[in-house]
């Protein structure tokens, strides 16, 4: 089993809706046996709260659903859990090195990085495009479930 750990900010946003769309292509493709998926934040700031209203929504009108998810912090167990951790932007890969000192390379990319978009996942909480997030994230789970496959 393949395990991957989303990780934004405040985990109301970008690395839950990235949780969720993988999660839904793994189980389209009856994988679900083969992965297991979860996201995280590198702050406190808003644990314990749901995914964004804006976010469950945009999620909900592609037939994703999201419920009982809230926002949790990385912790050091996060780091020795999961074999694959990523990034939705240069900010949340500088504060996960800064905390794990990445020895055995398991934070693998800022997520565009897989769909070879050498850019951050368009953040909604400042943008407000929250479709322009969606679409990064399903270029960039589709580029990340591929290469787990091979």
């Amino acid at each position: 089993m393949k395990k991957i750990l989303f990780v934004c900010h405040g985990n109301i946003c970008r690395s839950p809706m990235a949780e969720f769309i993988l999660k839904d292509m793994i189980k389209k493709r009856g994988l679900e046996n083969s992965f297991e998926v979860a996201s995280a934040a590198t702050s406190s700031e808003e644990i314990g709260n749901g995914v964004y209203p804006p976010a469950k929504k945009i999620l909900a009108e592609h037939g994703i659903s999201c419920n009982g998810k809230t926002a949790r912090r990385i912790t050091g167990a996060d780091y020795n859990y999961y074999d694959f951790i990523i990034g939705m932007d240069s900010a949340n890969m500088y504060n996960m090195n800064r905390m794990w000192n990445d020895k055995d390379k398991k934070i693998k990319h800022i997520m565009m990085d897989f769909a070879g978009i050498n850019r951050d996942v368009a953040d909604p909480w400042y943008t407000g495009d929250f479709e322009q997030t969606y679409s990064d994230l399903i270029l960039g789970c589709k580029a990340v479930l591929e290469k787990l496959l091979r």
